[in-house]
């Protein structure tokens, strides 16, 4: 699913180094030629899905400048980005994650550190 302006998820904002993930629609038959229903699928441990959006990455605290007070304030915070970006096939741990059901969809809001890989289709 890919943004665009008529989508309600160009609303959506995702806080810190968490990403937004759509599910990929699974097999419905296993290698041994079984046909599993998409409930059974959806409890395994590790899921894949596309990230769909990021958010802005890791904090970084600003320092503080005591020595000079004529000095503004600046109250911008900086962030280090994160390793994944949208459009990317997400392999990630399913308890690390929360469910969200936003406009009827199902999605998976995953913190950076429960992706174990990602599958990128320009070079890295």
């Amino acid at each position: 699913m890919q943004l665009t302006p008529d989508n309600k998820l160009k609303k959506l904002i995702i806080v810190g180094d968490r990403v937004l993930i759509k599910l990929r629609k699974a097999d419905e038959k296993t290698s041994s030629g079984l046909y599993l229903p998409p409930g059974v699928q959806e409890k395994e441990r590790v899921q894949q899905g596309y990230i769909i959006k990021t958010g802005p990455g890791y904090p970084i605290p600003t320092p503080v400048e005591d020595d000079e007070p004529w000095k503004d304030r600046d109250d911008n915070i900086k962030y280090i980005p994160l390793q994944a970006k949208e459009g990317d096939l997400a392999i990630f741990l399913l308890n690390g994650s929360y469910e969200v059901i936003y406009e009827g969809e199902k999605y998976y809001i995953v913190p950076q550190h429960s992706i174990l890989m990602l599958e990128r289709e320009e070079e890295l």
